[in-house]
C-alpha cells in the first residue's frame, strides 16, 4: 500500500506569536525507504552523520547545491506535498473566527462567504499596527491567553485590550468586542476544545493533498518527535471518523469523508531515509520562506528553492492583499459549513 512519510517544522503549539519561528509547516512525501536510502547516497556519499538533517546539511555552503538536486529528483519523480504558514496571519484568522463572527452569525450574516474572512485577515495583518502598534500587538496576545486559558479574567483582558486600540478605525473587525462586547464571541473563546494550536490546519491541508495524490488506501508514517504526538492523535482521529461528506474547501482544495488514509505509524527517523528526506523537504520550504520575509539570512537561496516546486506541490497559507483573487479563489466555498462541522465532530472536549 502506497505510504506518505510525513514531517513538520515550527511548531510553537498554542503560542502563535513566537518571534523565532513565524513560520509553521509540514512534508508530505510518497516515497518508501529503499528509495529514500539511494537518493540520500547518490546526493551525499559521503555522509557521515546518523541521519540527513536539513538544519546541519544547509549551514555548509558547500551542501548547498546537492541539497538542490536532492529536492529536484524528490519533487520530479515523487508524490509530494509542502505546506508553509505563517502563524500570525493564522492567529489573526482565528481571532476573526471567534472574536468577531460569532456576532455577525447570530445577525444572520455568512462572515466566511468567498473568503470575505480571508480578506479581512490579510488587512488586519497589514494595517492592524496603524491601529496603534503596540495596542494591536497586546491584543493578539490577550487573545491568545484567552483562548488558552478560558477564564474570566483572561476574556476582561481581551475586551480591554480591544478597547485600547484605535477600533473605531475598523469596527467590522474589533468592533464586535470593543464596542459590544459581545456575549456570542465571548462564549466562543471560551468554549472547550477552542484552541490557537496549528497542528489542525496544517494536517486538514496536508491530507487534502494527499487524498487528491493517494491513487487508493494510503498509509502516513511520522517521525516519534514530541512535536508529532499532536499530529498524531489528529491523525488517528481523522482516520477513525466514518461519515460520509465532502466539502469545497477553495478553487483547487476540497476534503471528503470517509478518507482514503488507513493508518498512521510512529517511527524512528534514524531509522528512516524517507522520513529524513520529509526532513529537508520542510526546513528547506520553512528556510526560504524566512528569507523571503527578511527573518533570517543564509541557507540555500530562496529562489533557488521556491523555483523547484510546481504549484500543486507547495500550498500556503500567507497573507494577500488580492482581495478580488482571493474572491475568486473561495468562491463558493463550504467554509462556515466545514467550521461547523469540524467543531462538532472533531474539537477535544
Amino acid at each position: 500500500m502506497e505510504c506518505f512519510r510525513v514531517d513538520e517544522s515550527g511548531y510553537t503549539g498554542f503560542d502563535l506569536l513566537n518571534l523565532e519561528q513565524r513560520f509553521q509547516g509540514a512534508a508530505a512525501i510518497a516515497i518508501d525507504d529503499d528509495q529514500a536510502r539511494r537518493l540520500i547516497q547518490e546526493h551525499f556519499p559521503k555522509l557521515q552523520a546518523e541521519e540527513l538533517k536539513y538544519r546541519a546539511l544547509s549551514r555548509r555552503p558547500a551542501n548547498h547545491p546537492r541539497l538542490l538536486a536532492l529536492m529536484r529528483d524528490v519533487l520530479t519523480h515523487h508524490k509530494c506535498v509542502t505546506y508553509v504558514c505563517d502563524k500570525r496571519f493564522l492567529l489573526l484568522l482565528m481571532f476573526l473566527d471567534y472574536a468577531v463572527e460569532p456576532y455577525y452569525y447570530v445577525r444572520g450574516c455568512d462572515f466566511y462567504k468567498d473568503g470575505q474572512n480571508y480578506a479581512l485577515g490579510s488587512l488586519l495583518y497589514v494595517a492592524g499596527p496603524l491601529l496603534g502598534e503596540a495596542a494591536f500587538e497586546q491584543l493578539l496576545v490577550c487573545f491568545q491567553r484567552a483562548v488558552k486559558e478560558k477564564s474570566p479574567a483572561a476574556l476582561t483582558d481581551l475586551v480591554a485590550a480591544a478597547r485600547a486600540t484605535r477600533w473605531q478605525e475598523l469596527p467590522e473587525a474589533l468592533g464586535p468586542l470593543a464596542q459590544y462586547a459581545a456575549p456570542e464571541c465571548l462564549q466562543a473563546i471560551a468554549t472547550s476544545g477552542v484552541t490557537t494550536d496549528a497542528a489542525f490546519v496544517v494536517l486538514q491541508s496536508l491530507i487534502s493533498r494527499m487524498e487528491v495524490m493517494a491513487d487508493g488506501p494510503y498509509l502516513v508514517e511520522h517521525d516519534q518527535s514530541k512535536n508529532l504526538l499532536t499530529y498524531h492523535d489528529l491523525l488517528l482521529r481523522f482516520i477513525n471518523h466514518k461519515d460520509e461528506v465532502t466539502f469545497r474547501q477553495s478553487e483547487i482544495a476540497s476534503l471528503t469523508f470517509p478518507l482514503k488514509l488507513q493508518s498512521v505509524t510512529q517511527v524512528d527517523s534514524r531509522t528512516s531515509p524517507a522520513v529524513q528526506l520529509a526532513d529537508v523537504m520542510i526546513g528547506a520550504a520553512i528556510e526560504a520562506t524566512n528569507t523571503l520575509t527578511g527573518q533570517r539570512a543564509g541557507g540555500l537561496n530562496p529562489h533557488d528553492v521556491m523555483s523547484l516546486y510546481a504549484d500543486h506541490q507547495i500550498i500556503h497559507m500567507l497573507p494577500s492583499t488580492d482581495f478580488e483573487g482571493q474572491k475568486r479563489f473561495r468562491q463558493d466555498t463550504q467554509a462556515n459549513e466545514v467550521i461547523d462541522y469540524f467543531d462538532k465532530n472533531f474539537s477535544k472536549p
